[in-house]
């Protein structure tokens, strides 16, 4: 059983921004595995499905993204999941707009919601996909540019990161993080 976790900030005002490029993500994936997301616990919003033959859970956090260990710890407990079967998609502002990085553990790099989910978790060792989301501009404050929406310019390479989310999730559970690391590490968008 994997724990497939996206990252973001609840509420209508942080939708479609960078910042909750996880949440997108696991619509997507809702939508694609047909997957309907209708459970309300463990400060998540959440539902369980299959990808292939194995069992899932699709969860998106409804604390605040700095919080984020707070909910993914007690769905892992509830759940009975390790932390090398949960896995975390969030946004990445040092890839570019669309670009994947996927990894089987690491520190949290700057990023507060997996720095709240070591916390929680006790370890690093858990797999993540990072979904690029652009550098900020210069002389913006990073907190502007992650909570803002993507410009039209950039939706297509966006949609495109979603669908390859999509697959690597399906690939990793389906074959194994090294076969989704060696397809979707390499690739490389020009969204600009």
């Amino acid at each position: 059983m994997y724990l497939i976790v996206g990252l973001g900030n609840p509420g209508n005002k942080y939708a479609g921004t960078r910042h909750n490029i996880g949440f997108s993500a696991i619509t997507y994936l809702s939508d694609h595995f047909r997957i309907s997301l209708n459970q309300n616990k463990h400060k998540a919003i959440f539902g369980t499905g299959y990808i292939g033959s194995e069992k899932v859970i699709l969860a998106m956090p409804q604390t605040f993204m700095n919080l984020s260990g707070e909910s993914v710890r007690p769905l892992a407990d509830f759940f009975k999941i390790p932390p090398s079967n949960i896995l975390i998609i969030f946004d990445d502002i040092s890839l570019d707009v669309g670009q994947l990085r996927i990894r089987k553990k690491g520190s949290a790099g700057g990023h507060n919601g997996i720095k709240s989910i070591i916390q929680h978790l006790g370890t690093e060792e858990f797999p993540r996909i990072k979904i690029g989301v652009g550098e900020k501009p210069q002389g913006w404050d990073l907190a502007d540019h992650v909570l803002a929406r993507f410009p039209e310019q950039q939706e297509e390479a966006v949609r495109q990161s979603l669908l390859d989310a999509t697959d690597a999730c399906e690939k990793i559970i389906e074959d194994s993080i090294e076969a989704a690391m060696n397809i979707y590490n390499q690739k490389k968008r020009d969204a600009r």
